[in-house]
Parts: structure tokens; C-alpha cells; sequence
């Protein structure tokens, strides 16, 4: 499996996860994104993840077939 850490902007306190997708490179735009995340293919933490929008936080772990990011916080 495949890790990617995704670093947070320091002022920011969440991602939506269809930008996470995007942001991530696992996508090329935030639509397609939403088309993924729509047809089941994402967990959140282990939990299969229908809300295009849904906010992730530091901590959490997204996982797209073979691919497991990691939100951590960005530094001040």
C-alpha cells in the first residue's frame, strides 16, 4: 500500500475530502473527486465514506483502493 502524508496549512483546520483526493493527486479536479467518493471507493478512518464534502482533521487516514493518506496538522 501506497502512503501519502498530507500536510494541513497551519490556519487551516480541516480538508474536504473530495479537495483531499484532488490535493492528494489521486484526481484531477475536485468534481472527479466527488464521482469517487460518491461511488463507495473511499474510507475515513476505516468506515466507507458517502459525504463529498465531509470534513477530515488532523489525525484521520483516507484510503482510495491501494492508497492510505494521512492528515497531519501543518506547521506555524
Amino acid at each position: 500500500m501506497q502512503h501519502i502524508r498530507f500536510e494541513l496549512e497551519p490556519d487551516r483546520e480541516h480538508v474536504e475530502l473530495n479537495q483531499l483526493l484532488k490535493l492528494a493527486g489521486l484526481c484531477d479536479s475536485g468534481g472527479m473527486g466527488k464521482a469517487i467518493v460518491a461511488s463507495g471507493a473511499v474510507e475515513v478512518d476505516g468506515e466507507v465514506e458517502l459525504r463529498k464534502t465531509c470534513k477530515i482533521r488532523p489525525g484521520q487516514r483516507v484510503v482510495l483502493e491501494d492508497v492510505e493518506i494521512e492528515v497531519v496538522s501543518g506547521q506555524a
